[in-house]
């Protein structure tokens, strides 16, 4: 069934989707950010990497993934990954009535902005470095910036396995930078969704002198102005107001911990910039140490490291109860309750089911 009336259009989902997990760093910016809407989210699971393979076969997939998603009367798409942007969105955005967007060109936008030696590295999936497309999109805005791009191929499926922090992923990390940094980059965008989930690793290995560029929040600040033009902004779920006023009362419950955690979430700053490291102290040390090279980076407060996700929970009246019924959906192609387990660690709420659905029949 078609939404047709304009409040209709407004209160109906946007579409996300990634070839796995990595664009739940993605969705959950837009979480966070635009706390109105309504999700659905796919991760193409079963066809899991996508950075290996063809242009004609993420094009396919793409068109698969949105057929479903319109079955779910979206009102405007956002692909949260990085190889399907690159490769899929020019293709795609012709064919489609409504709005959708990638996370190439906002990660970017950021990049060449903030760069202060003109040095960016770039680190993403094969066929997302090989298409220049972020070299192609910060050259646009500022020719003279040298851009140095690396495959790091390794990186999704480790993600995947949840081996952020595994020794062999921390080997793996510093073959992959060693390049780059010899460079002597200021800037390394993250270039594929699934690397959010390293960054404490990479700052590691890069060191604090490197501002780690994060497109995910970019994305959903672009996202949300995007449906501002469009007049598609969701005023709030009607459905959403109960579960609304349960949150406030759970905030004003007089409970000591929820006050201290209420009063520390004041005190950062309306848009929350810190708070995703509010118990990390090597993360707060990053975000704080980062300010003086991009003050208005607040793309790094959500890293999507489980610690960082398990602070994150500790200020934020959303986790531990429940978004309003059918706010936010969650359907793969395999692997339902791996992915469930897994976005339970990342999402400032708990996934309780995920669908899952055969994409080849779309």
């Amino acid at each position: 069934m078609k939404v047709t009336d304009a409040a209709g259009i407004c209160r109906a989902p946007i579409g996300v989707f990634d070839s796995g997990v990595g664009g739940l760093t993605v969705a959950r910016e837009i979480i966070r950010n635009l706390p109105n809407e309504r999700i659905v989210y796919f991760g193409d699971t079963a066809r899991v990497p996508y950075g290996s393979k063809s242009k004609d076969t993420i094009i396919r997939f793409s068109r698969q993934i949105i057929r479903f998603l319109r079955t779910q009367n979206v009102k405007a798409i956002v692909i949260a990954c990085n190889t399907a942007s690159a490769l899929a969105l020019d293709e795609v955005e012709r064919e489609l009535d409504i709005p959708i967007i990638g996370v190439l060109k906002p990660g970017a936008k950021v990049a060449a902005e903030t760069t202060k030696n003109g040095k960016i590295g770039v680190i993403g999936t094969e066929s997302t470095i090989n298409s220049g497309m972020y070299k192609k999109f910060i050259c646009e805005q500022n020719p003279d910036i040298r851009v140095y791009g690396k495959a790091c191929p390794l990186f999704v499926p480790l993600v995947e396995e949840g081996w952020l922090k595994d020794p062999v992923t921390e080997e793996v990390a510093r073959r992959y930078l060693e390049d780059l940094l010899r460079e002597e980059i200021d800037s390394l965008i993250l270039g594929c969704t699934h690397y959010p989930l390293l960054r404490s690793l990479i700052r590691k290995i890069a060191g604090d002198s490197v501002n780690l560029v994060n497109p995910a929040y970019e994305t959903a600040r672009e996202l949300g102005e995007l449906l501002k033009t469009e007049g598609l902004e969701n005023p709030g779920d009607p459905i959403s107001r109960p579960a609304a006023e349960d949150r406030k009362k759970e905030r004003f419950a007089g409970e000591s911990s929820a006050a201290k955690d209420l009063t520390q979430e004041r005190a950062v700053s309306k848009d929350m910039e810190t708070e995703c490291f509010a118990g990390e102290n090597s993360g707060a040390k990053d975000l704080t140490q980062e300010k003086p090279v991009a003050k208005d980076r607040k793309e790094e407060r959500f890293t999507g490291e489980n610690p960082g996700a398990k602070d994150l929970t500790k200020g934020n009246p959303a986790k531990g109860s429940r978004p309003y019924p059918g706010q936010y959906r969650f359907f793969v192609s395999d692997a339902a309750d791996k992915f469930c387990r897994f976005a339970n660690s990342i999402l400032p709420f708990e996934v309780e089911t995920t669908g899952k659905i055969n994409i080849e029949e779309y």
